[in-house]
């Protein structure tokens, strides 16, 4: 879906274009990042990673097997500035709430006891 909407905001590029730059940009980033490089993409922000690992006694004693999680890092860029002023919020019914609707309209029911679903 995300494809088609940048597609359908460029007519210059087919979905199918725009699909394998997007494809072919995660795979460039994925081989830089490993390389041990931040990627910085203007606008859109940077990219980096972070490793989570486990202590050792000495640089000598450390190794990859310490290594437990590489993590992505994204910093927004100043496309995401003054996201809060620019967003619209809308109240919606809980998770809890929508679950028990869920269920009741599975069940055939055509009320719910909130109450009941929040036990």
């Amino acid at each position: 879906k995300f494809v088609k909407h940048i597609a359908d905001h460029n007519g210059v590029y087919t979905r199918g274009t725009v699909q394998g730059v997007i494809l072919d940009m995660c795979e460039c980033l994925v081989e830089m990042l490993l390389e041990g490089k931040k990627v910085q993409l203007g606008a859109l922000g940077d990219f980096f990673i972070s490793l989570n690992s486990v202590g050792a006694e000495s640089l000598k004693a450390f190794t990859a097997a310490n290594i437990k999680a590489v993590n992505v890092v994204f910093t927004p860029g100043t496309d995401f500035d003054g996201l809060i002023e620019r967003a619209k919020f809308n109240p919606v019914a809980s998770r809890t709430a929508q679950a028990a609707t869920l269920k009741a309209e599975k069940e055939g029911l055509s009320t719910v006891d909130l109450e009941a679903a929040k036990g």
